[in-house]
């Protein structure tokens, strides 16, 4: 074994307090690791509003979202404080990791109606407030000898401690009523604690790189499980030449999105991030990182939730409807409201960050929110055909006309 990995294996398993991340800290593999869970998560909102592809199923994965992001953020934070893959810090990421796994598993009967069972929506609930006890633990740990850090924690406690109660209430209760409690208990926790991170302080920042690679890291694993819904719709129909049409457009749709965030968008964030003080950090990472990329998944998981119903109404009739018949209302409001909501997330992004949001991306916007009433009457393939066009469109655009020192002023 050389020095280097004796000197990693060493500290990887050491007992005491974990070291502290420097400026030049990258994301670990277990960080990935990490990630992939939530992002398994993430997609299995999607299977959980495909079941009932309603205005209010739309809006119970949005409470669903923000059960899964929030705590996200602030593991991405603690990671960005000390080594996640290190003693005591790691043994926490691990069970975080097992509790939103077994999240994952039961979102799908996430809600409760009428007679049916208490166990999934209680477990949700109780697999929540594990996962932010063991965040405050960790940080609580973390925290030794800076009152600052403690002092915040403790005003930390009282968001969650009030969410709590209607969240566990909510489950029992169910129906709108549990639509109602989780909603306002995640909201709660969300915007009390994101007050509390930009007022009274966290910790700074101490690698803005590490920071924004995590955010980056968590867009593209999540456009690269989307995919997944193109399987899921297809199923064995995928030979079928319109069905095998529509899933190269779903893979050019992704692409699509992941060129205007990572080319043109994801290295001059960092670098402005890098440029603020250490102290003014945390407020531009808290909005302009934590919440944007809230709106940047919530697009990617709804587009997959569009191309999966697609897909699913291509391989229902295909020898007499083999382009798939019209989506209905909501189908073609989530398959163009998720790229929409991610070209919003993206302008915000770049506002926040190097303070100029280009005007071709808000065009783009507005074109797809125009276009909707029109996609709504033509065959499934077209409705998503049209969606990649305008995409592939805006990338040929900024590919032709971005300017690099334009964007980072």
């Amino acid at each position: 074994m050389s020095g280097e990995q004796d000197w990693s294996m060493r500290h990887i398993f050491r007992a005491g307090p974990p070291p502290r991340t420097e400026a030049t800290h990258r994301t670990t593999p277990f960080e990935v690791f990490f990630d992939l869970v939530f992002v398994f998560a993430f997609i299995r909102v999607a299977t959980f509003t495909a079941q009932s592809p309603t205005p209010l199923g739309l809006l119970h994965s949005l409470v669903l979202l923000l059960l899964l992001w929030w705590p996200f953020t602030n593991y991405a934070w603690l990671a960005n404080q000390v080594r996640a893959d290190v003693g005591l810090i790691r043994a926490g990421n691990a069970a975080v990791m097992a509790a939103m796994f077994v999240a994952a598993l039961v979102l799908p009967e996430a809600w409760r109606y009428d007679n049916q069972s208490l166990a999934a929506p209680m477990t949700l609930a109780v697999v929540y407030i594990v996962i932010r006890a063991v965040y405050l633990a960790l940080v609580w740990h973390i925290s030794a000898g800076n009152a600052r850090l403690r002092a915040s924690l403790r005003l930390r406690v009282i968001p969650i401690s009030v969410g709590l109660p209607a969240l566990l209430l909510g489950a029992v209760l169910g129906g709108t009523t549990q639509t109602l409690l989780w909603a306002a208990a995640f909201l709660i926790d969300c915007v009390g604690g994101l007050f509390i991170a930009v007022s009274a302080g966290r910790a700074p920042l101490p690698s803005p790189s590490h920071f924004a690679e995590r955010h980056g890291l968590i867009v593209i694993i999540a456009l690269g499980e989307s995919l997944i819904s193109v399987g899921v719709g297809a199923g064995s129909a995928v030979t079928h030449g319109p069905v095998l049409i529509a899933a190269l457009l779903a893979l050019a749709t992704a692409l699509a999105l992941w060129w205007l965030y990572f080319e043109n968008a994801a290295a001059p964030a960092g670098q402005a991030l890098s440029r603020i003080p250490v102290a003014d950090r945390t407020r531009t990472g808290s909005i302009a990182y934590s919440l944007t990329h809230f709106v940047l998944i919530a697009g990617i998981i709804y587009l997959a939730l569009g191309i999966e119903v697609v897909l699913a109404h291509m391989t229902h009739d295909p020898l007499q409807h083999p382009a798939g018949t019209p989506l209905g209302w909501t189908s073609t409001a989530v398959l163009f409201g998720g790229p929409a909501l991610y070209l919003i997330g993206r302008a915000l992004f770049l506002q926040l960050t190097v303070r100029h949001a280009p005007l071709a991306p808000i065009v783009a916007t507005g074109s797809i929110l125009a276009l909707l009433p029109v996609a709504r009457n033509l065959p499934a393939l077209a409705a998503l055909a049209l969606v990649a066009i305008i995409l592939i469109a805006l990338v040929c655009y900024e590919r032709i006309s971005w300017q690099p020192t334009a964007a980072a002023r």
